[in-house]
Protein backbone atom coordinates (compact mmCIF):
# COMPACT_ATOMS: atom_id res chain seq x y z
CA UNK A 1 0.00 0.00 0.00
CA UNK A 2 1.54 3.37 -0.94
CA UNK A 3 2.20 5.87 1.85
CA UNK A 4 0.12 9.02 1.86
CA UNK A 5 3.04 11.04 0.59
CA UNK A 6 3.81 8.48 -2.13
CA UNK A 7 0.23 8.76 -3.25
CA UNK A 8 0.98 12.36 -4.17
CA UNK A 9 4.41 11.53 -5.61
CA UNK A 10 6.43 13.22 -2.86
CA UNK A 11 8.95 12.18 -0.23
CA UNK A 12 7.84 10.89 3.15
CA UNK A 13 9.09 14.02 4.90
CA UNK A 14 6.90 16.24 2.63
CA UNK A 15 10.01 18.33 1.65
CA UNK A 16 9.02 18.54 -2.02
CA UNK A 17 5.52 19.84 -1.31
CA UNK A 18 4.56 23.49 -1.18
CA UNK A 19 4.81 24.71 2.42
CA UNK A 20 1.07 25.18 2.82
CA UNK A 21 0.30 21.60 1.72
CA UNK A 22 3.16 20.24 3.84
CA UNK A 23 1.58 21.83 6.88
CA UNK A 24 -1.90 20.57 6.00
CA UNK A 25 -0.74 16.96 5.63
CA UNK A 26 1.49 17.07 8.69
CA UNK A 27 -1.27 18.56 10.82
CA UNK A 28 -3.79 16.11 9.42
CA UNK A 29 -1.76 13.07 10.45
CA UNK A 30 -0.63 14.59 13.75
CA UNK A 31 -4.21 15.34 14.74
CA UNK A 32 -5.54 11.96 13.69
CA UNK A 33 -2.66 10.03 15.29
CA UNK A 34 -2.96 11.97 18.56
CA UNK A 35 -6.71 11.36 18.64
CA UNK A 36 -6.10 7.66 18.02
CA UNK A 37 -3.69 7.47 20.95
CA UNK A 38 -5.89 9.45 23.34
CA UNK A 39 -9.42 8.48 22.44
CA UNK A 40 -9.65 5.11 20.74
CA UNK A 41 -9.60 1.73 22.41
CA UNK A 42 -5.97 0.48 22.53
CA UNK A 43 -5.01 -1.42 19.39
CA UNK A 44 -8.21 -0.34 17.59
CA UNK A 45 -8.07 -0.98 13.85
CA UNK A 46 -8.52 2.22 11.86
CA UNK A 47 -10.41 1.80 8.58
CA UNK A 48 -8.87 4.89 6.98
CA UNK A 49 -5.20 5.08 7.99
CA UNK A 50 -2.78 2.15 8.24
CA UNK A 51 -0.06 1.90 10.85
CA UNK A 52 2.36 3.50 8.40
CA UNK A 53 0.15 6.61 8.01
CA UNK A 54 -1.00 5.52 4.57
CA UNK A 55 -4.62 5.61 3.45
CA UNK A 56 -6.18 2.19 3.03
CA UNK A 57 -7.15 1.45 -0.56
CA UNK A 58 -10.91 2.15 -0.24
CA UNK A 59 -10.16 5.69 1.00
CA UNK A 60 -7.48 6.70 -1.51
CA UNK A 61 -9.68 8.65 -3.95
CA UNK A 62 -11.72 10.20 -1.19
CA UNK A 63 -8.63 11.48 0.59
CA UNK A 64 -7.16 12.91 -2.55
CA UNK A 65 -10.38 14.93 -2.74
CA UNK A 66 -10.45 15.71 1.01
CA UNK A 67 -6.95 17.18 1.04
CA UNK A 68 -7.91 19.63 -1.70
CA UNK A 69 -10.78 20.99 0.41
CA UNK A 70 -10.82 24.02 2.67
CA UNK A 71 -11.63 22.95 6.24
CA UNK A 72 -13.91 25.94 6.84
CA UNK A 73 -15.83 24.99 3.70
CA UNK A 74 -16.35 21.44 5.02
CA UNK A 75 -17.47 22.73 8.41
CA UNK A 76 -20.01 24.87 6.54
CA UNK A 77 -21.17 21.82 4.60
CA UNK A 78 -21.64 19.98 7.89
CA UNK A 79 -23.93 22.78 9.08
CA UNK A 80 -25.80 22.58 5.76
CA UNK A 81 -26.39 18.87 6.34
CA UNK A 82 -27.75 19.60 9.80
CA UNK A 83 -30.14 22.17 8.33
CA UNK A 84 -31.31 19.67 5.71
CA UNK A 85 -32.07 17.13 8.43
CA UNK A 86 -33.84 19.76 10.53
CA UNK A 87 -36.02 20.99 7.65
CA UNK A 88 -36.82 17.45 6.57
CA UNK A 89 -37.83 16.53 10.12
CA UNK A 90 -35.39 13.63 10.53
CA UNK A 91 -35.76 13.25 14.29
CA UNK A 92 -36.18 10.64 17.00
CA UNK A 93 -37.49 10.67 20.58
CA UNK A 94 -35.70 9.33 23.63
CA UNK A 95 -38.07 7.76 26.13
CA UNK A 96 -37.54 8.23 29.85
CA UNK A 97 -35.70 11.54 29.55
CA UNK A 98 -36.96 14.67 31.29
CA UNK A 99 -36.67 16.38 27.93
CA UNK A 100 -38.77 14.13 25.72
CA UNK A 101 -38.82 16.48 22.74
CA UNK A 102 -37.84 15.29 19.29
CA UNK A 103 -34.08 15.25 18.76
CA UNK A 104 -32.04 15.63 15.61
CA UNK A 105 -29.84 12.62 14.93
CA UNK A 106 -26.24 13.82 14.40
CA UNK A 107 -24.87 13.18 10.91
CA UNK A 108 -21.18 13.19 9.99
CA UNK A 109 -20.32 14.13 6.40
CA UNK A 110 -17.21 11.94 6.06
CA UNK A 111 -18.40 8.63 4.56
CA UNK A 112 -17.45 5.22 5.85
CA UNK A 113 -15.94 3.37 2.86
CA UNK A 114 -15.91 -0.41 2.35
CA UNK A 115 -14.24 -2.16 -0.58
CA UNK A 116 -16.12 -4.53 -2.86
CA UNK A 117 -13.95 -7.43 -1.67
CA UNK A 118 -14.74 -6.74 1.98
CA UNK A 119 -18.44 -6.43 1.20
CA UNK A 120 -18.61 -9.77 -0.59
CA UNK A 121 -17.39 -11.59 2.52
CA UNK A 122 -19.89 -9.71 4.68
CA UNK A 123 -22.78 -10.37 2.29
CA UNK A 124 -22.05 -14.10 2.11
CA UNK A 125 -21.96 -14.35 5.88
CA UNK A 126 -25.12 -12.29 6.36
CA UNK A 127 -27.06 -14.34 3.80
CA UNK A 128 -25.99 -17.59 5.47
CA UNK A 129 -27.08 -16.24 8.85
CA UNK A 130 -30.48 -14.97 7.68
CA UNK A 131 -31.25 -18.31 5.98
CA UNK A 132 -30.38 -20.08 9.26
CA UNK A 133 -32.57 -17.71 11.29
CA UNK A 134 -35.62 -18.43 9.12
CA UNK A 135 -34.98 -22.17 9.30
CA UNK A 136 -34.58 -21.94 13.07
CA UNK A 137 -37.90 -20.11 13.47
CA UNK A 138 -39.72 -22.61 11.27
CA UNK A 139 -38.23 -25.47 13.29
CA UNK A 140 -38.98 -24.19 16.79
CA UNK A 141 -42.61 -23.54 15.85
CA UNK A 142 -42.95 -27.00 14.27
CA UNK A 143 -40.78 -30.13 14.78
CA UNK A 144 -38.17 -28.60 17.15
CA UNK A 145 -35.47 -30.84 15.74
CA UNK A 146 -32.68 -28.61 17.04
CA UNK A 147 -33.94 -29.16 20.58
CA UNK A 148 -34.28 -32.91 20.12
CA UNK A 149 -30.72 -32.97 18.75
CA UNK A 150 -29.52 -31.39 21.99
CA UNK A 151 -28.04 -28.33 20.28
CA UNK A 152 -30.21 -25.85 22.24
CA UNK A 153 -31.76 -26.34 25.71
CA UNK A 154 -35.53 -26.79 25.60
CA UNK A 155 -36.09 -24.34 28.46
CA UNK A 156 -34.30 -21.59 26.54
CA UNK A 157 -37.10 -21.74 23.97
CA UNK A 158 -40.17 -22.69 26.00
CA UNK A 159 -39.47 -20.26 28.87
CA UNK A 160 -38.61 -17.39 26.55
CA UNK A 161 -41.07 -14.49 26.72
CA UNK A 162 -40.58 -13.87 22.98
CA UNK A 163 -41.64 -17.43 22.06
CA UNK A 164 -45.31 -17.30 21.00
CA UNK A 165 -47.33 -20.47 21.47
CA UNK A 166 -49.86 -18.93 19.04
CA UNK A 167 -47.36 -19.52 16.23
CA UNK A 168 -46.91 -23.25 16.93
CA UNK A 169 -47.93 -25.29 13.90
CA UNK A 170 -48.48 -22.21 11.72
CA UNK A 171 -46.31 -21.44 8.71
CA UNK A 172 -46.51 -17.90 7.24
CA UNK A 173 -46.94 -17.29 3.48
CA UNK A 174 -43.85 -18.42 1.59
CA UNK A 175 -42.43 -19.88 4.79
CA UNK A 176 -40.77 -16.52 5.51
CA UNK A 177 -40.66 -15.29 9.11
CA UNK A 178 -38.06 -12.52 8.94
CA UNK A 179 -38.96 -10.40 5.92
CA UNK A 180 -36.66 -7.54 7.01
CA UNK A 181 -33.50 -8.14 9.03
CA UNK A 182 -30.95 -5.68 10.38
CA UNK A 183 -27.74 -7.51 11.32
CA UNK A 184 -25.38 -5.49 13.52
CA UNK A 185 -21.73 -5.95 12.51
CA UNK A 186 -18.57 -4.80 14.26
CA UNK A 187 -15.04 -4.86 12.93
CA UNK A 188 -11.80 -5.39 14.82
CA UNK A 189 -9.19 -5.86 12.07
CA UNK A 190 -8.40 -5.97 8.37
CA UNK A 191 -10.59 -9.02 7.73
CA UNK A 192 -12.12 -9.48 11.17
CA UNK A 193 -15.87 -8.94 11.28
CA UNK A 194 -18.22 -10.11 14.03
CA UNK A 195 -21.99 -10.18 14.36
CA UNK A 196 -22.99 -8.22 17.43
CA UNK A 197 -26.79 -8.68 17.23
CA UNK A 198 -29.53 -10.11 15.04
CA UNK A 199 -32.47 -7.71 14.69
CA UNK A 200 -35.19 -9.96 13.34
CA UNK A 201 -38.34 -8.39 14.78
CA UNK A 202 -38.65 -4.75 13.72
CA UNK A 203 -35.18 -3.47 12.76
CA UNK A 204 -35.08 0.32 12.55
CA UNK A 205 -32.80 2.96 11.05
CA UNK A 206 -33.14 2.31 7.31
CA UNK A 207 -34.64 5.78 6.76
CA UNK A 208 -31.42 7.30 8.08
CA UNK A 209 -29.42 5.18 5.63
CA UNK A 210 -31.48 6.58 2.75
CA UNK A 211 -31.52 10.18 3.97
CA UNK A 212 -27.77 10.08 4.60
CA UNK A 213 -27.16 9.01 1.02
CA UNK A 214 -29.54 11.60 -0.45
CA UNK A 215 -27.91 14.35 1.60
CA UNK A 216 -24.41 13.35 0.53
CA UNK A 217 -25.38 13.18 -3.13
CA UNK A 218 -26.98 16.60 -2.87
CA UNK A 219 -23.97 18.23 -1.20
CA UNK A 220 -21.07 16.38 -2.86
CA UNK A 221 -22.20 15.15 -6.30
CA UNK A 222 -18.62 15.18 -7.57
CA UNK A 223 -17.64 12.45 -5.11
CA UNK A 224 -20.10 10.03 -6.65
CA UNK A 225 -18.58 10.66 -10.08
CA UNK A 226 -15.08 9.98 -8.78
CA UNK A 227 -15.96 6.95 -6.63
CA UNK A 228 -17.97 4.00 -7.89
CA UNK A 229 -20.39 3.74 -4.98
CA UNK A 230 -23.05 1.02 -5.07
CA UNK A 231 -26.67 2.17 -4.85
CA UNK A 232 -28.91 2.05 -1.79
CA UNK A 233 -31.62 4.33 -3.21
CA UNK A 234 -33.64 1.40 -4.58
CA UNK A 235 -34.45 0.09 -1.11
CA UNK A 236 -38.10 1.35 -0.92
CA UNK A 237 -38.90 -0.19 -4.31
CA UNK A 238 -37.19 -3.46 -3.37
CA UNK A 239 -38.96 -3.52 0.00
CA UNK A 240 -42.39 -3.10 -1.54
CA UNK A 241 -41.62 -5.67 -4.23
CA UNK A 242 -40.37 -8.15 -1.62
CA UNK A 243 -43.39 -7.68 0.65
CA UNK A 244 -45.89 -7.92 -2.20
CA UNK A 245 -44.32 -11.17 -3.41
CA UNK A 246 -45.34 -12.80 -0.12
CA UNK A 247 -49.01 -11.84 -0.20
CA UNK A 248 -51.44 -14.57 0.97
CA UNK A 249 -52.26 -17.27 -1.62
CA UNK A 250 -55.86 -16.04 -1.95
CA UNK A 251 -54.82 -12.50 -2.90
CA UNK A 252 -56.42 -11.39 -6.17
CA UNK A 253 -54.69 -8.82 -8.37
CA UNK A 254 -52.05 -6.39 -7.12
CA UNK A 255 -51.44 -6.89 -3.38
CA UNK A 256 -52.30 -3.96 -1.12
CA UNK A 257 -49.44 -3.21 1.29
CA UNK A 258 -49.65 -0.95 4.36
CA UNK A 259 -47.32 0.12 7.18
CA UNK A 260 -48.74 -0.22 10.71
CA UNK A 261 -47.40 2.41 13.13
CA UNK A 262 -48.09 2.89 16.85
CA UNK A 263 -48.62 6.57 16.05
CA UNK A 264 -46.94 9.96 16.09
CA UNK A 265 -45.57 9.59 19.62
CA UNK A 266 -43.47 6.57 18.75
CA UNK A 267 -39.72 7.28 18.66
CA UNK A 268 -39.46 5.84 15.11
CA UNK A 269 -42.58 7.50 13.69
CA UNK A 270 -40.51 9.50 11.20
CA UNK A 271 -39.22 6.25 9.73
CA UNK A 272 -42.69 4.68 9.54
CA UNK A 273 -44.09 7.64 7.60
CA UNK A 274 -40.95 7.88 5.46
CA UNK A 275 -41.14 4.24 4.38
CA UNK A 276 -44.86 4.37 3.66
CA UNK A 277 -44.34 7.50 1.56
CA UNK A 278 -41.34 6.22 -0.40
CA UNK A 279 -42.99 2.83 -1.02
CA UNK A 280 -46.21 4.55 -2.12
CA UNK A 281 -48.37 2.65 0.40
CA UNK A 282 -50.73 3.61 3.20
CA UNK A 283 -49.54 4.47 6.70
CA UNK A 284 -52.13 3.18 9.16
CA UNK A 285 -52.75 2.95 12.88
CA UNK A 286 -54.71 0.25 14.64
CA UNK A 287 -57.77 2.52 14.81
CA UNK A 288 -57.81 2.67 10.98
CA UNK A 289 -58.22 -1.11 10.68
CA UNK A 290 -60.84 -3.69 11.60
CA UNK A 291 -61.60 -7.31 10.87
CA UNK A 292 -64.53 -7.66 8.45
CA UNK A 293 -65.62 -10.91 6.77
CA UNK A 294 -62.44 -12.70 7.82
CA UNK A 295 -60.07 -10.05 6.45
CA UNK A 296 -58.22 -7.04 7.83
CA UNK A 297 -59.69 -3.97 6.18
CA UNK A 298 -58.66 -0.34 6.11
CA UNK A 299 -61.06 2.59 6.38
CA UNK A 300 -61.03 4.68 3.17
CA UNK A 301 -63.27 7.30 1.57
CA UNK A 302 -64.77 4.43 -0.44
CA UNK A 303 -65.50 2.33 2.62
CA UNK A 304 -63.40 -0.51 4.07
CA UNK A 305 -60.89 -2.17 1.72
CA UNK A 306 -58.81 -5.29 2.39
CA UNK A 307 -55.09 -5.20 3.17
CA UNK A 308 -53.00 -8.13 1.95
CA UNK A 309 -49.60 -7.38 3.52
CA UNK A 310 -49.08 -5.46 6.76
CA UNK A 311 -45.56 -4.25 7.51
CA UNK A 312 -46.03 -3.84 11.23
CA UNK A 313 -43.89 -1.60 13.42
CA UNK A 314 -45.86 -2.59 16.52
CA UNK A 315 -44.48 -5.12 19.00
CA UNK A 316 -46.09 -8.54 19.40
CA UNK A 317 -47.67 -7.72 22.77
CA UNK A 318 -49.68 -4.87 21.27
CA UNK A 319 -50.62 -6.46 17.94
CA UNK A 320 -53.93 -8.07 18.90
CA UNK A 321 -55.74 -7.26 22.19
CA UNK A 322 -57.84 -10.42 21.82
CA UNK A 323 -54.71 -12.60 21.78
CA UNK A 324 -52.03 -10.68 23.67
CA UNK A 325 -52.39 -7.60 25.89
CA UNK A 326 -56.11 -6.79 26.30
CA UNK A 327 -55.31 -3.17 27.16
CA UNK A 328 -53.58 -2.51 23.83
CA UNK A 329 -55.05 0.31 21.78
CA UNK A 330 -52.34 0.03 19.10
CA UNK A 331 -53.32 -3.22 17.38
CA UNK A 332 -56.29 -4.78 15.61
CA UNK A 333 -58.68 -7.04 17.55
CA UNK A 334 -58.82 -10.41 15.81
CA UNK A 335 -55.87 -9.95 13.43
CA UNK A 336 -54.18 -13.12 14.68
CA UNK A 337 -57.25 -15.18 13.67
CA UNK A 338 -57.11 -13.62 10.19
CA UNK A 339 -53.37 -14.30 10.05
CA UNK A 340 -53.67 -17.94 11.03
CA UNK A 341 -56.48 -18.43 8.50
CA UNK A 342 -54.10 -17.31 5.74
CA UNK A 343 -55.84 -14.06 4.78
CA UNK A 344 -53.05 -11.59 5.57
CA UNK A 345 -49.25 -11.52 5.66
CA UNK A 346 -47.65 -9.85 8.69
CA UNK A 347 -44.07 -8.73 8.28
CA UNK A 348 -42.11 -9.55 10.28
CA UNK A 349 -44.02 -12.57 11.54
CA UNK A 350 -45.15 -12.58 15.19
CA UNK A 351 -42.74 -14.60 17.32
CA UNK A 352 -39.58 -13.60 15.44
CA UNK A 353 -38.43 -11.58 18.46
CA UNK A 354 -36.94 -14.73 19.96
CA UNK A 355 -34.07 -14.30 17.48
CA UNK A 356 -33.28 -10.93 19.09
CA UNK A 357 -32.76 -12.63 22.45
CA UNK A 358 -29.09 -12.38 23.37
CA UNK A 359 -29.08 -15.82 25.00
CA UNK A 360 -30.30 -17.29 21.69
CA UNK A 361 -27.59 -15.21 19.99
CA UNK A 362 -24.95 -17.07 21.98
CA UNK A 363 -26.05 -20.29 20.23
CA UNK A 364 -25.97 -18.85 16.70
CA UNK A 365 -22.80 -20.71 15.61
CA UNK A 366 -24.61 -23.98 16.43
CA UNK A 367 -27.81 -22.76 14.79
CA UNK A 368 -26.03 -21.79 11.55
CA UNK A 369 -24.18 -25.10 11.32
CA UNK A 370 -27.29 -27.14 12.19
CA UNK A 371 -29.43 -25.65 9.39
CA UNK A 372 -26.84 -24.88 6.69
CA UNK A 373 -24.41 -27.75 7.24
CA UNK A 374 -21.48 -25.31 7.24
CA UNK A 375 -19.51 -23.39 9.83
CA UNK A 376 -20.63 -19.81 10.25
CA UNK A 377 -18.82 -17.44 7.87
CA UNK A 378 -19.30 -14.54 10.30
CA UNK A 379 -18.32 -15.20 13.88
CA UNK A 380 -20.20 -14.28 17.04
CA UNK A 381 -18.62 -12.13 19.70
CA UNK A 382 -17.56 -14.54 22.50
CA UNK A 383 -20.43 -14.62 25.00
CA UNK A 384 -20.88 -15.78 28.60
CA UNK A 385 -24.40 -16.88 29.53
CA UNK A 386 -24.89 -15.68 33.10
CA UNK A 387 -27.60 -18.32 33.57
CA UNK A 388 -24.77 -20.86 33.78
CA UNK A 389 -23.11 -20.98 37.21
CA UNK A 390 -19.54 -21.17 35.89
CA UNK A 391 -20.10 -18.25 33.51
CA UNK A 392 -21.74 -16.13 36.21
CA UNK A 393 -18.75 -16.74 38.49
CA UNK A 394 -16.35 -15.66 35.74
CA UNK A 395 -18.39 -12.54 34.91
CA UNK A 396 -18.59 -11.44 38.55
CA UNK A 397 -14.83 -11.91 38.94
CA UNK A 398 -14.04 -9.97 35.73
CA UNK A 399 -16.87 -7.43 35.71
CA UNK A 400 -14.45 -4.52 35.22
CA UNK A 401 -13.34 -6.02 31.87
CA UNK A 402 -16.69 -6.97 30.32
CA UNK A 403 -19.75 -5.52 28.63
CA UNK A 404 -22.91 -6.92 30.26
CA UNK A 405 -26.30 -6.77 28.50
CA UNK A 406 -29.88 -7.71 29.21
CA UNK A 407 -30.98 -10.63 27.03
CA UNK A 408 -34.01 -8.63 25.82
CA UNK A 409 -32.32 -5.22 25.98
CA UNK A 410 -31.91 -2.79 23.08
CA UNK A 411 -30.93 0.78 22.35
CA UNK A 412 -27.93 0.68 24.69
CA UNK A 413 -30.19 0.57 27.76
CA UNK A 414 -29.81 -1.81 30.71
CA UNK A 415 -26.15 -2.53 30.01
CA UNK A 416 -22.86 -2.06 31.83
CA UNK A 417 -19.58 -1.22 30.10
CA UNK A 418 -17.22 -2.48 32.77
CA UNK A 419 -14.02 -0.61 31.80
CA UNK A 420 -15.76 2.80 31.87
CA UNK A 421 -18.12 2.16 34.81
CA UNK A 422 -17.39 3.41 38.33
CA UNK A 423 -16.66 1.05 41.20
CA UNK A 424 -20.13 1.71 42.62
CA UNK A 425 -21.83 1.13 39.26
CA UNK A 426 -20.06 -2.22 38.95
CA UNK A 427 -21.01 -3.21 42.50
CA UNK A 428 -24.67 -2.28 41.94
CA UNK A 429 -24.75 -4.19 38.66
CA UNK A 430 -23.20 -7.24 40.30
CA UNK A 431 -26.20 -7.38 42.65
CA UNK A 432 -28.56 -7.32 39.65
CA UNK A 433 -26.59 -10.19 38.11
CA UNK A 434 -26.85 -12.29 41.28
CA UNK A 435 -30.58 -11.59 41.59
CA UNK A 436 -31.49 -12.39 37.97
CA UNK A 437 -28.60 -14.18 36.22
CA UNK A 438 -30.92 -15.53 33.48
CA UNK A 439 -31.55 -11.94 32.38
CA UNK A 440 -27.95 -11.22 31.35
CA UNK A 441 -25.11 -12.18 29.05
CA UNK A 442 -21.58 -10.79 29.04
CA UNK A 443 -19.05 -10.15 26.30
CA UNK A 444 -15.46 -8.92 26.13
CA UNK A 445 -14.82 -5.26 25.45
CA UNK A 446 -13.87 -5.37 21.78
CA UNK A 447 -11.49 -2.97 20.09
CA UNK A 448 -14.13 -1.71 17.67
CA UNK A 449 -12.70 -0.24 14.48
CA UNK A 450 -12.51 3.52 14.08
CA UNK A 451 -13.32 5.78 11.14
CA UNK A 452 -12.84 9.53 10.73
CA UNK A 453 -15.39 12.16 11.69
CA UNK A 454 -15.18 15.87 10.95
CA UNK A 455 -14.28 18.05 13.95
CA UNK A 456 -13.38 21.73 14.13
CA UNK A 457 -9.65 20.97 13.92
CA UNK A 458 -9.96 18.54 10.99
CA UNK A 459 -10.65 14.84 11.40
CA UNK A 460 -10.66 12.52 14.38
CA UNK A 461 -11.21 8.74 14.82
CA UNK A 462 -14.39 7.42 16.41
CA UNK A 463 -15.71 3.88 16.97
CA UNK A 464 -18.46 2.51 14.71
CA UNK A 465 -20.71 -0.42 13.99
CA UNK A 466 -22.71 -1.29 10.86
CA UNK A 467 -26.31 -2.39 10.34
CA UNK A 468 -26.83 -3.80 6.83
CA UNK A 469 -30.47 -4.36 5.83
CA UNK A 470 -31.68 -7.64 4.36
CA UNK A 471 -34.92 -8.37 2.48
CA UNK A 472 -36.17 -11.95 2.43
CA UNK A 473 -38.79 -13.42 0.07
CA UNK A 474 -38.08 -16.22 -2.40
CA UNK A 475 -34.56 -14.77 -2.43
CA UNK A 476 -32.27 -12.88 -0.06
CA UNK A 477 -31.39 -9.30 -1.04
CA UNK A 478 -28.74 -7.43 0.95
CA UNK A 479 -28.56 -3.66 0.47
CA UNK A 480 -24.91 -2.75 -0.28
CA UNK A 481 -23.95 -0.65 2.72
CA UNK A 482 -26.43 -0.06 5.48
CA UNK A 483 -26.41 2.28 8.44
CA UNK A 484 -23.10 3.15 10.05
CA UNK A 485 -23.64 4.29 13.62
CA UNK A 486 -20.79 6.25 15.19
CA UNK A 487 -19.92 7.00 18.81
CA UNK A 488 -19.32 10.74 18.58
CA UNK A 489 -17.87 11.04 22.08
CA UNK A 490 -14.12 10.48 22.16
CA UNK A 491 -13.30 6.99 23.42
CA UNK A 492 -16.95 5.89 23.67
CA UNK A 493 -18.02 2.46 22.39
CA UNK A 494 -21.78 3.19 22.55
CA UNK A 495 -23.05 4.09 19.09
CA UNK A 496 -26.83 4.19 19.71
CA UNK A 497 -28.52 7.49 18.84
CA UNK A 498 -30.42 7.31 22.14
CA UNK A 499 -27.04 7.34 23.91
CA UNK A 500 -25.49 10.23 21.97
CA UNK A 501 -24.33 8.44 18.82
CA UNK A 502 -24.62 9.69 15.26
CA UNK A 503 -24.72 8.26 11.73
CA UNK A 504 -22.71 8.26 8.50
CA UNK A 505 -23.27 7.46 4.86
CA UNK A 506 -21.83 4.01 4.13
CA UNK A 507 -20.16 3.50 0.77
CA UNK A 508 -19.62 0.07 -0.72
CA UNK A 509 -17.35 0.47 -3.72
CA UNK A 510 -17.70 -1.43 -6.96
CA UNK A 511 -14.63 -3.42 -8.00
Amino acid sequence: MPSFSALFGVADDFTNLPCELCMVLALLFALYSNEQKRGATPLAFDEMITGGESPRQPYEKYFEWYNAQDRAHLIGKSRDAENIFRKTGITFAVYGHADSSEKLIPFDIIPRIISGREWRKLAQGIEQRVIALNAFLDDIYHKQEIIRAGRIPRELIENNVAFLSEMIGFRPPGGVYTHIVGTDIVRTGEDQFYVLEDNARTPSGVSYMLENRETMMQMFPELFHENKVQRVEDYPYLLRQSLASLAPPGCKGKPRVAVLTPGIYNSAYYEHSFLADTMGVELVEGSDLRVIDGKVKMRTTRGYEAIDVLYRRVDDDFLDPLTFRPDSALGIPGIMDVYRSGNITIANAPGTGICDDKAIYSYMPEIVEFYTGRKSILENVPTWRCSEASSLKYVLEHIEELVIKEVHGSGGYGMLVGPTASKKERADFAEKLKARPNNYIAQPTLSLSTVPILVNKGIAPRHVDLRPYVLVSDKVQIIPGGLTRVALKQGSLVVNSSQGGGTKDTWVLED
